[in-house]
C-alpha cells in the first residue's frame, strides 16, 4: 500500500484486508506465529502502522471530551511517536527514543473513562482496518496493563 492508498483510509473508506495477515497465535510482544512473521509484519508493516495512527488520531481529536487535551501537542511529533510505540508492541524494530507512559502523561489528569474511550477508538481503528483478532487482543490485553501509567485513579477497561 502507498502513503496515497494509505492517506485515503481517513475519509471513510473501509480498507479491504489492508492488515489482515497470517495465522493465528502471533503475539504482540514481537514472538512468531508458524509462517507468520512478528505481527508488524502481518500486519503491513510501518505503512499500516501509520495508517492506523493517522485514523485512530483523526478519531480522537473530532472528539469533544478529548480533543482539549492536545490543543498544545505538536500533533506531528505526537503521531510520529505512536507509530513508533506501537511498532515497538508489534515485534517491529525498536528506535523508540520518547518519553515513558508515566512520565508523558504526568499531571495530565486522565480519568479512566477518557482513557477507556482512546483505548476504544484504538481498538476500532484495528479492527475497521482488519487487523487480526489475535493482534486486536494483545493490543487490548497492553492497554489494560499501561492503564496504571496513564490513569489517575480508578479502573477502566478497554
Amino acid at each position: 500500500m502507498t502513503e496515497t492508498e494509505a492517506n485515503t483510509f481517513s475519509t471513510g473508506e473501509a480498507p479491504t484486508g489492508l492488515l489482515s495477515g497470517g495465522p493465528a497465535g502471533e503475539p504482540v510482544d514481537g514472538g512468531t506465529a508458524v509462517g507468520g512473521g512478528s505481527a508488524y509484519q502481518r500486519i503491513g508493516g510501518a505503512v499500516a502502522v501509520q495508517a492506523a495512527v493517522r485514523i485512530f488520531y483523526d478519531r480522537v481529536l473530532a472528539d469533544p471530551e478529548l480533543a482539549g487535551y492536545f490543543e498544545s501537542v505538536e500533533m506531528a511529533g505526537q503521531r510520529r511517536h505512536l507509530a513508533l510505540m506501537l511498532t515497538v508492541l508489534l515485534g517491529g524494530p525498536d528506535t523508540y527514543d520518547g518519553r515513558g507512559l508515566t512520565e508523558a502523561h504526568q499531571g495530565l489528569g486522565i480519568p479512566p473513562a477518557h482513557y477507556s474511550m482512546v483505548g476504544g477508538y484504538l481498538v476500532a481503528t484495528l479492527e475497521w482496518m482488519d487487523v487480526p483478532a489475535d493482534v486486536v487482543a494483545d493490543i487490548r490485553a497492553a492497554l489494560v496493563r499501561v492503564e496504571p501509567q496513564v490513569v489517575t485513579g480508578g479502573d477502566a477497561r478497554v
